[in-house]
């Protein structure tokens, strides 16, 4: 049996979000048909009632449609081009202040030291941890 990487396969985002639906879909039309068998409905209620929670997925996809996307990015990696502020000598670890929050940053390359106060702008990211260099050049050492 040949080993597929599942990462890799690429599918629209509108696909992914439709093939999440399905199993409620599924329960939906399971307790509605069972609601019209014992009599509790009739039958044009619970048609109308299946059309009413698909339609509320259909209009909520835009809402949700960016937690789908297979290219967002998240944690560190969503700091990646942005800018921050070192709040103590990077020798080459240190931390960075990037919008108001403290990370673990180093030096990269890690043979520069970087000065407290610094602007600093993070170029990758691993785990938790960010790598950054110094726009400022003159506190660069």
């Amino acid at each position: 049996m040949k080993n597929v990487d599942y990462r890799a396969i690429s599918m629209p985002t509108w696909v992914k979000y439709l093939l999440f639906q399905i199993p409620g879909w599924v329960i939906a039309a399971i307790v509605l048909t069972a609601l019209w068998h014992w009599k509790l409905l009739p039958a044009w209620l619970a048609l109308l009632c299946f059309g009413g929670f698909m339609l509320k997925d259909f209009v909520l996809y835009p809402l949700t449609r960016k937690a789908y996307e297979a290219d967002s990015k998240t944690g560190a990696q969503a700091l990646v081009g942005m800018k921050g502020v070192a709040v103590e000598e990077l020798t080459p670890q240190g931390y960075v202040r990037i919008r108001g929050e403290l990370w673990q940053a180093v030096a990269d390359p890690a043979s520069h030291f970087i000065a407290a106060g610094t602007e600093v702008e993070i170029i990758r990211a691993e785990g938790m941890e960010v790598f950054v260099r110094a726009l400022d050049r003159e506190k660069r050492v």
